[in-house]
């Protein structure tokens, strides 16, 4: 009986959205089995690197997207059950590939967005990191880091080069939060629930308050999240959907 009703409600899921979430748990599942496996090939080869990176690829623009940490289960679960509930619903309306559209451009803008927040404060990161380790002043090892590259120092250029494959992002929150902002945009007025509030909130004013807390995040916080990467994905969402409702289509009127 369980199963016929899970097995009816996969088979309700629009096809995009339903294949996105299963390569996404599938890897995810081979991730937690084999994480060996995972730290070698998942995140150092599909996982997003730094453009100035030895171990950047360009197909890590998108790869990165379907590569979750193992040891973070709440992070692929949450993206895939925000997939599956706002997404589902624009699939529907604009269809799969227009929705497809949206998804990776959202995702790919994401990573473009990330990768200019590392241009711009990759050194001061690592420089900040290195004088702790010495007991010096942020100036101070700046002037140090400068003279050693200047000078082609080769345990410099080594250490830079190591730091630099160590800046990865991985996950797909930059498309997910592209889709949350889809549906706030197309469906502004509609209650939605958070866990801890008991009162609904309008789609838009918790879309705002979304982007309001990852920028502050972004800017303040000193976790491993990349905040500016989900700013990135609404970035581009935004252009897109602005676009659509300027062209008339962005209720699933006709698209080419």
């Amino acid at each position: 009986m369980f199963g016929n009703r899970l097995s009816g409600m996969v088979s309700q899921i629009p096809p995009v959205t339903k294949n996105l979430i299963l390569i996404n748990f599938i890897v995810w599942v081979i991730e937690a089995i084999f994480p060996r496996f995972a730290d070698s090939f998942f995140l150092r080869v599909l996982g997003l690197h730094f453009v100035s990176a030895s171990q950047f690829n360009p197909i890590q623009i998108v790869t990165y997207l379907f590569v979750h940490s193992p040891s973070t289960p709440f992070h692929v679960f949450f993206n895939m059950f925000t997939l599956w509930m706002f997404g589902s619903i624009l699939e529907r309306i604009w269809g799969s590939k227009r929705y497809f559209i949206f998804y990776f451009v959202c995702g790919i803008g994401a990573a473009f967005v990330q990768e200019l927040v590392w241009a711009l404060t990759w050194m001061n990161d690592y420089v900040a990191g290195i004088a702790r380790q010495n007991g010096l002043t942020a100036d101070n090892m700046r002037m140090i880091v400068d003279q050693a590259l200047a000078y082609g120092d080769h345990d410099f250029t080594m250490a830079v080069a190591q730091f630099k494959n160590s800046m990865v992002t991985i996950g797909a929150s930059g498309a997910v939060f592209g889709i949350i902002l889809g549906y706030a945009f197309v469906f502004p007025n509609q209650p939605l629930y958070l866990f801890f509030i008991p009162v609904p909130v309008k789609a838009k004013y918790m879309m705002i308050g979304y982007a309001l807390i990852e920028f502050f995040l972004g800017v303040a916080a000193s976790d491993l999240v990349a905040h500016f990467a989900h700013l990135g994905g609404m970035l581009f969402a935004i252009i897109i959907l602005l676009y659509w409702k300027k062209k008339g289509i962005l209720r699933g009127d006709r698209f080419y």
